[in-house]
């Protein structure tokens, strides 16, 4: 229920904000709109005021603005307050507003998220020096070494790993060349990002030279007993490189009664302890805090705008780079996603909290103005297209032109939605089961 309610929260803010576009620009310049709905199909809630009748729809996957005289084949009377009667410039406005009103919400909710202070886990910032190399991986594989400062992924530069983790995330499967510098030389390699998780997002199997440190210990516990002291730093379980505390607890917890080694750093100092963990429940525990290196910061109100607009323009040029992968072939079509898959999404995040939530709900709606300014006629990016063409034509294309424009567009748009629907369902387990080709 709750992963159904945050779908329909997120979907229906981002539609409304949406069409709210179309509509406030349709009304400014005198355009008489008919029918103001959330949803398509059958009309459950509905309620008229002036000339607009405003309705919910039963199927909440989108919503529309119904102008008078909007398309050519519509009954027309000739009134200036029909869609058709306008000029180009003021029905690019009336097209152009539903995009850009997604684009300032993404900027306002990211920046109302920023305002309330962020942490972040400090290497992101830092340059993407390999601190460990998974054992069986790609970058193992691959020939990757500590201490490899990884220069650039398929010729693009990467200055932090949060860079790298972005640029390898969207190539999963996929060879791609790393430019990396060794001992004052600049190697390059070839490596097969494998795809992880339910997203398959790349990973290569390298982590950055960082470690979880106790924050605390409980005295007379077990990790107080083994010696462990505030301030340590953890290095090593039985010899395993440990960078993130997940990693340190899931292996505590899988070790209850049994005698351990683990390698900390104290000072200067590199000491191995021997430590049992206590079994608790399912699982078991040192009995001790553990915390990681991270960045915080609270920005001021113009502080969290602007930097809510330098994170929509890196998100913007993400998109960009995946849209161009697709043709190219760099980017997998995997790595789309459907409504199934936002609500997936939506349930998870908003089971962190409402800042999580609103958080995707800004991802979402960059995205959405994005992608509906696509130069595919169906969407506004088409129609403005269509637009301009005639401008530089001087003319107005023939119906029968415009429609196999539209088709053409609305094929593509199917071929599209088949795709992420088709990936929604291959996340879903028990479908994925009823798929022999996927077993």
């Amino acid at each position: 229920m709750t992963t159904l309610l945050a779908f329909l929260f997120v979907l229906g803010v981002l539609v409304f904000v949406h069409e709210l576009g179309h509509f406030l620009a349709a009304r400014r310049v005198g355009v008489r709109v008919l029918t103001f709905s959330l949803g398509f199909g059958p009309k459950i809630l509905k309620f008229t005021r002036g000339d607009t009748e405003y309705c919910v729809s039963a199927i909440p996957l989108g919503g529309y603005v119904k102008m008078a005289g909007e398309n050519p084949d519509d009954p027309r009377s000739g009134q200036p307050d029909e869609f058709l009667s306008k000029t180009k410039w003021q029905r690019f406005q009336i097209l152009i507003m539903g995009p850009l009103m997604n684009i300032v919400l993404a900027v306002v909710v990211l920046a109302i998220v920023l305002s309330q202070g962020a942490s972040v886990a400090a290497y992101r910032d830092e340059a993407p020096v390999v601190g460990v190399v998974v054992a069986g991986s790609a970058a193992e594989r691959a020939g990757l070494m500590v201490g490899d400062r990884i220069l650039s992924v398929n010729r693009d530069t990467v200055d932090t790993w949060e860079d790298l983790l972005l640029q390898i995330g969207m190539k999963p499967n996929r060879d791609v060349e790393l430019a990396i510098a060794r001992g004052g030389q600049t190697i390059i390699v070839s490596v097969r990002p494998e795809a992880e998780g339910r997203l398959e997002v790349g990973t290569l199997g390298v982590l950055p030279d960082a470690h979880p440190i106790v924050a605390s210990v409980i005295a007379g516990g077990p990790g107080d007993r083994a010696g462990l002291k505030a301030q340590d730093e953890v290095l090593a379980f039985n010899g395993e490189p440990i960078v993130f505390s997940s990693q340190f607890i899931e292996k505590i917890s899988e070790n209850g009664g049994r005698n351990v080694e683990l390698t900390v750093k104290r000072g200067n100092e590199t000491l191995r302890i021997r430590a049992t963990p206590e079994k608790r429940g399912s699982g078991a525990m040192l009995d001790i805090r553990l915390t990681e290196r991270r960045k915080s910061f609270t920005p001021g109100p113009l502080e969290a705008v602007k930097l809510s607009v330098e994170e929509n323009i890196k998100s913007s040029a993400l998109i960009f780079t995946t849209l161009a992968g697709l043709f190219t072939g760099e980017t997998s079509v995997r790595q789309l996603q459907g409504p199934v898959g936002i609500a997936q999404l939506s349930g998870e995040s908003a089971s962190e909290g409402w800042v999580a939530l609103f958080s995707l709900m800004a991802m979402l709606s960059i995205n959405l103005g994005i992608l509906n300014l696509m130069p595919i006629p169906v969407l506004d990016g088409g129609h403005i297209l269509i637009l301009l063409l005639e401008g530089v034509a001087r003319r107005d294309f023939s119906m029968r032109v415009k429609e196999k424009m539209l088709l053409a567009g609305f094929v593509a748009l199917m071929m599209l939605m088949v795709t992420v629907i088709y990936n929604d369902l291959t996340r879903v387990s028990w479908i994925e089961g009823l798929m022999p080709w996927r077993n």
